[in-house]
């Protein structure tokens, strides 16, 4: 797993940190040399997307004097995307896809196209992406066409904090608009790249949701007094799952130097076990406490699963045709397909929902004063009846899990044959990687509802010096942002910058 992480944090660097591309010689000799094959190659043959139409056009020869034409004209027709527009991040994400596709050497595109896809990258020019338009097929054709768009100096862009047009913000960077030149306008739509781009960006928040729930559910089992066998070593590698096996572990090590989960073995192993028929404390918790490995563990290889896909998905060429130098030939195929993204991404989904509703079961277990029977209702450290505590917030959290629940549907069998049955199965890729951002977006406001009623909890029960060390670091960066509280306040702004910590935290 340590090379997954490794690739990922090369590509996190830089589309978060925004460091600069470097195309390297090699690299840049491979692309060189299939534009100099197809250049001579095409002479006199019939080559998809190059003399012929697109899609169901593609029975149509395209004129000698036209073909520069064709190439601006699958650009400016495809520009037709709706809805908001994607964040810089995840178009950050597709530019560099895009890059890695021809950087392989096998698309046949101009290296000036290499060159100025990583222009825009190092000067942080973001293409105005809307995030609707892309049914996944011939990968993102139309959220594709719109960084095509901007490259070719037209449309808009984002930079320096203005949304503004492509030529200008070209012209401010002394950078001239990318010419086509045999096959531009096709090779840089016709690919998976935005759904890979928003995928990856899913990727880095869901380890940061991993991350977070993980320290959430230690903290959780601490103010619940849970006996520690749960994560017990030879309990969990009973079962084979590397996932249940690595969670586990990982609990044990954070809550090496807790002073409140119980041993079982001294409490009710022992000879004092006898004196009691019934017994104050849980001899058991709520699943929502003790199954934590069971639970996050299969979200843990999902997530796993998703970087290998993805990033296999980066790594390979994804248009189409694919030109090869080294046969001498150029192959007509499907590689734009996006069904290995959308199942994941869908899977993605649905494994963010069940940590979702992990943390909000918990939240119920912690405002419940009833099942937890040592808090007040909802944390609630003012004057019960006239204090509310968080008990308006369990509102959010419920009704944000019940929508992710309603989210998590599958987009990747849910194929609608489109462009004259040209498309008859299609992955709707993009569609599965934005539901997903937008089930990891909710599972961030649950996770902060939960950590707010964590740190209440401690505070009621007076118990922060007995946490673990990374336990208590926790409550202590929590505490930060959520000051202690017993009178009635607005939480909507904590609740705001909660999500944030969460995101940039590590």
């Amino acid at each position: 797993m340590q090379n997954l992480y490794e690739e990922e944090n090369k590509i996190w660097r830089v589309v978060f940190e925004k460091q600069p591309v470097s195309i390297d010689p090699e690299q840049h000799r491979a692309v060189e040399e299939a534009y100099r094959f197809l250049s001579e190659f095409q002479q006199g043959k019939v080559i998809y997307g190059i003399n012929t139409g697109f899609g169901p056009m593609a029975q149509y020869r395209v004129d000698d004097a036209d073909l520069a034409a064709l190439q601006y004209n699958i650009i400016r027709s495809h520009s037709c995307g709706a809805g908001n527009c994607l964040p810089a991040e995840c178009v950050r994400a597709a530019m560099y896809a895009r890059l890695q596709t021809f950087l392989a050497g096998k698309s046949g595109v101009h290296p000036e196209t290499v060159e100025k896809i990583a222009s825009f990258l190092n000067h942080d020019i973001i293409p105005d992406v809307p995030e609707h338009g892309s049914v996944g097929a011939s990968g993102d054709l139309v959220q594709l066409a719109h960084i095509a768009l901007a490259l070719i100096g037209e449309g808009n862009v984002f930079y320096q904090g203005r949304r503004r047009p492509a030529a200008e913000a070209l012209e401010m960077c002394g950078l001239e608009p990318l010419r086509v030149h045999i096959r531009e306008g096709l090779a840089i739509t016709n690919g998976t790249a935005v759904m890979t781009g928003i995928g990856l960006v899913n990727l880095h928040y869901a380890r940061k949701l991993l991350e977070a729930s993980l320290l959430a559910s230690v903290m959780m089992n601490e103010i619940a007094g849970s006996y520690d066998d749960f994560m017990s070593e030879v309990l969990n590698a009973a079962k084979f799952h590397y996932g249940q096996i690595e969670i586990a572990a990982r609990m044990r090590e954070i809550a090496a130097s807790s002073g409140l989960l119980r041993s079982r073995q001294q409490e009710l192993y022992g000879a004092d076990s006898k004196k009691a028929d019934v017994f104050r404390h849980k001899v058991q918790p709520y699943y929502s406490l003790r199954c934590v490995p069971q639970i996050i563990g299969p979200v843990l290889e999902t997530v796993d699963n998703a970087s290998r896909v993805l990033l296999e998905e980066v790594r390979s060429v994804d248009d189409n045709p694919v030109v090869d130098p080294q046969s001498r030939n150029v192959y007509h195929g499907g590689n734009f397909h996006g069904d290995y993204v959308s199942l994941e991404m869908d899977k993605l989904k649905m494994a963010v929902v069940k940590l979702t509703v992990l943390a909000e079961r918990q939240i119920n277990y912690l405002f419940h004063d009833r099942i937890n029977g040592i808090l007040p209702p909802f944390v609630n450290l003012g004057k019960i009846g006239l204090n509310y505590g968080l008990q308006a917030a369990q509102f959010t959290a419920t009704s944000t899990t019940a929508e992710s629940q309603s989210l998590a549907v599958s987009m990747y069998v849910h194929s609608i044959p489109n462009n004259n049955d040209n498309q008859d199965v299609v992955s709707m890729g993009t569609n599965s990687a934005l539901l997903a951002r937008k089930v990891i977006e909710n599972a961030f406001q649950v996770l902060s509802v939960q950590l707010m009623g964590l740190v209440q909890a401690v505070d009621c029960l007076g118990v922060p010096d007995k946490l673990s060390c990374s336990t208590r670091k926790l409550y202590e960066e929590v505490r930060a942002i959520v000051p202690r509280f017993e009178e009635d306040a607005p939480k909507y702004e904590e609740i705001r910058n909660m999500i944030e910590y969460l995101k940039k935290g590590k």
